[in-house]
């Protein structure tokens, strides 16, 4: 592929945005392309994925430089080994006129230790040795490859099969996976088609669709999403629950619930009511009601690296200890939202054992009101997909 000059300084500017302004990835990305409106599909997609393919190898791609990149003119050098390690020619421009190819891919070639080679911080690859122990490296190497996009069908709507055909009418292919799972089988932008527009599906990951399911999720009953955010999970549930029944879902960031809200229009789900946690007596008023608890909590977000690479070089580790005390307050005080005989599911998009099952296990040993019933964990080497948590505990008294 020949480069293009407009097309790359736009990669370089970006990059400059999320390192030195502390942009987040996808942030920066949207703000480029929308100040560069003449670009055609392919050009924003060139632009989008080198962004983040960069990201995502940024250590080591900075071991082979060796110079910490400070100006957008060290971040042309950075895209020049990115598009070296691809297969590519540099052109003869004055950004790449000092640049010897052959040093740089003799570099690439000879960096052997594993935090460099999957390109992550020093203190994450500890963290991850030290709770995933053998299974690190194939978790991390896993979670550095490319995510799928994939499609939930919703149901209140359309089913799968129409919706496949549906796509295809807007050269859209798709093939099916799980239960209502559709996956693309070439990238596109799928939030400008009709189908879309109408509330057909929502972009969610195949990991993020288990969960409604594994939640034991019934048409009727009473269900309280206690950390709903802009509501992927809880559209799922209120399809699930076939618009029957009571869907409250809360959360203590108004603005999420507010995009919840419009979703749930365009999805047609219309048992959702949405209930901001301003103060102690909204929750509180729920004890002993609900036939069904989520906890989808805030965590790490390790499972994910593959959507939001940016996020391993934000992430500190004082970060982790205390989203873990963020953990161990939700599942003390949301839990009493459960019923007698009522379920609890705490969710985490993370792959980290301290933010899940020694979380869970730690939970009942301090609260005998609790059975576990069962526990799932999602590693992305096994499953394909994104790295998540869940375990599902009975109230019993």
């Amino acid at each position: 592929m020949r480069l293009h000059a407009n097309l790359v300084e736009g990669v370089a500017v970006t990059l400059f945005e999320i390192f030195q302004n502390g942009r987040y990835a996808d942030k920066a990305i949207q703000y480029t392309l929308k100040s560069n409106k003449r670009w055609g599909s392919r050009d924003r997609s060139f632009v989008a994925e080198s962004v983040y393919e960069i990201v995502r190898w940024y250590r080591l791609f900075h071991e082979v430089r060796t110079l910490e990149p400070q100006s957008v003119k060290d971040w042309y050098q950075m895209f020049a080994i990115y598009w070296l390690s691809k297969g590519g020619e540099l052109p003869e421009w004055n950004e790449f006129r000092h640049l010897n190819q052959e040093t740089l891919l003799g570099r690439l070639e000879r960096i052997s230790k594993l935090e460099s080679k999957e390109s992550i911080p020093d203190w994450l690859h500890e963290l991850g040795q030290k709770e995933l122990k053998k299974k690190w490296p194939e978790t991390i190497h896993a979670l550095n490859k490319r995510a799928p996009i994939v499609l939930r069908v919703n149901t209140l709507k359309i089913d799968r099969k129409e919706l496949k055909a549906t796509l295809e009418k807007e050269n859209i292919f798709t093939y099916p996976f799980g239960d209502s799972a559709l996956i693309l089988k070439k990238r596109t932008n799928v939030f400008s088609t009709e189908a879309f527009k109408k509330g057909y599906f929502e972009v969610q990951d195949a990991s993020s669709q288990e969960v409604a399911a594994f939640a034991d999720i019934k048409p009727g009953m009473r269900v309280v999403d206690t950390c709903a955010g802009a509501g992927g999970k809880t559209l799922h549930l209120a399809a699930l629950m076939q618009n029957k029944g009571q869907l409250i879902a809360t959360d203590i960031h108004e603005w999420k619930l507010a995009e919840l809200k419009k979703r749930a229009r365009r999805a047609g789900a219309s048992n959702i009511q949405i209930r901001p946690i301003v103060k102690s007596q909204v929750y509180k008023r729920l004890f002993n009601t609900a036939d069904r608890v989520i906890i989808d909590a805030p965590c790490s977000g390790l499972g994910v690296l593959r959507r939001n690479p940016d996020s391993k070089w934000k992430l500190k580790p004082d970060f982790i200890d205390n989203i873990k005390a963020t953990q161990k307050e939700l599942l003390d005080k949301y839990s009493q939202i459960a019923k007698k005989e009522g379920i609890l599911t705490y969710v985490t998009c993370s792959i980290l054992p301290s933010e899940n099952q020694e979380q869970v296990q730690a939970f009942l040993a301090r609260n005998d009101q609790f059975e576990l019933i069962e526990e799932k964990s999602l590693l992305p080497q096994d499953f394909g997909f994104d790295g998540f948590y869940m375990a599902k505990m009975r109230r019993v008294k």
